[in-house]
């Protein structure tokens, strides 16, 4: 009776476990759906390659303004940083020593026309009686040489006093441009004309054209060159003109200048140090908004990639320099694959290999996915923002 009680509790027991696990069984929740993830289709299009270079800005014309001759400096005649005139009176230095000089001058040219005043004189004289023979031919002679000598010293003593008048002259300094002048490097009552002081006075610059110099790479500049004479090529079989005003300027500030410019001027050689070389564009500026010795950034056209396949930058995962994105199939799962990128376009790439058109790449959810995973793809269209430094 014992045994049949024991053994009956085990059925008991055994029956509860059953029971319980089927109960059990019946709360498990329903496997949960593939998640809703978003992807992008790969595009393709015709995409342009821009470059910035750092350059400097320069008046179209900068002319240093220089004391040519030394003394004390009488009066300044314009207003710092304004617009001046060709022609116009800049400074004006004390001409008392050059006009004594010029008065010098001019005595010295007084007797030598006095001279030869009487040289002629005793030529004409001599001649008449050198022809009856009344005086001998070295006299004749001499009264020609000395003639000829007083002609000579008159032309020295009047190249003299032209060059005195020049220097007197240089008193007054004058605007050989019209432009804007900067800042006086000297001021009244200083001695100017030689070291150490100003030289240099000041310097007027023509800025309603700008000249922008800026370096590029021996590499860069033999992409240029490729593409200027394939442009030449395309410009001499069409009879339309071409718009050679294609670099744009990005100012300080991070915005865009609004008048484009074009290169005039590239070195004559590269920099065997640096292996760059100096470029120079030139870009109207009416408003006068750019100033000599600003830096800005020059937006240079170096290719246009045909039938190229651009993604964002963020369905990408770069580890090492090997970049990698995951595809989902036609059975909405996710792989992994490696790809090849090339130039970058703001928050876009290029892919040179591992893509084509139309595939579709997991975006903004990268790390909840993984090779393997069944998904439902939510195909959003990614609008690209334009960084205003680009």
């Amino acid at each position: 009776m014992k045994d049949f009680t024991i053994t009956l509790s085990k059925i008991n027991i055994l029956l509860l476990i059953i029971f319980t696990l089927a109960a059990c069984k019946e709360k498990n929740p329903p496997p949960l759906p593939p998640p809703k993830i978003p992807v992008i289709e790969v595009k393709q299009a015709d995409v342009p390659i821009y470059k910035q270079f750092v350059g400097q800005v320069y008046g179209y014309s900068d002319i240093p303004i220089r004391a040519r001759v030394t003394g004390f400096l009488e009066g300044i005649h314009f207003e710092e940083g304004l617009s001046v005139k060709k022609g116009q009176l800049l400074y004006k230095i004390d001409p008392q020593e050059y006009e004594s000089k010029v008065a010098t001058q001019q005595s010295y040219l007084a007797e030598a026309r006095t001279s030869l005043a009487k040289a002629e004189s005793d030529l004409n004289r001599i001649k008449p009686l050198a022809e009856i023979n009344a005086i001998s031919q070295s006299d004749l002679d001499a009264a020609r040489a000395n003639y000829d000598a007083a002609i000579s010293y008159v032309k020295a003593m009047e190249a003299n006093l032209h060059f005195a008048k020049i220097n007197l002259s240089y008193c007054w300094v004058k605007s050989p441009i019209d432009g804007i002048i900067g800042k006086t490097q000297a001021r009244i009552g200083e001695f100017v004309g030689q070291q150490p002081n100003p030289v240099i006075l000041n310097t007027v610059s023509t800025v309603d054209t700008v000249r922008v110099e800026f370096y590029i790479t021996e590499a860069d500049y033999i992409r240029l060159a490729r593409k200027f004479n394939e442009l030449r090529k395309v410009k001499e079989e069409n009879t339309r003109q071409n718009d050679t005003n294609n670099l744009s300027l990005i100012l300080a500030d991070g915005s865009t200048f609004k008048y484009k410019g074009y290169v005039n001027f590239v070195n004559r050689e590269v920099d065997a140090q640096t292996g760059s070389l100096l470029v120079q564009a030139v870009f109207p500026n009416p408003e006068k908004l750019l100033k000599p010795g600003q830096y800005a950034k020059v937006v240079v056209l170096m290719a246009e990639v045909k039938d190229a396949l651009i993604i964002p930058q963020r369905c990408t995962i770069e580890l090492q320099g090997q970049y990698s994105v995951f595809v989902v199939d036609k059975d909405n799962k996710v792989k992994q694959r490696q790809i090849i990128v090339g130039d970058r376009i703001g928050d876009m790439m290029l892919v040179r290999e591992g893509l084509k058109k139309g595939d579709k790449l997991v975006i903004d959810a990268l790390q909840q996915v993984s090779t393997g995973l069944e998904i439902i793809p939510e195909v959003i269209v990614f609008e690209s923002q334009p960084n205003p430094q680009d």
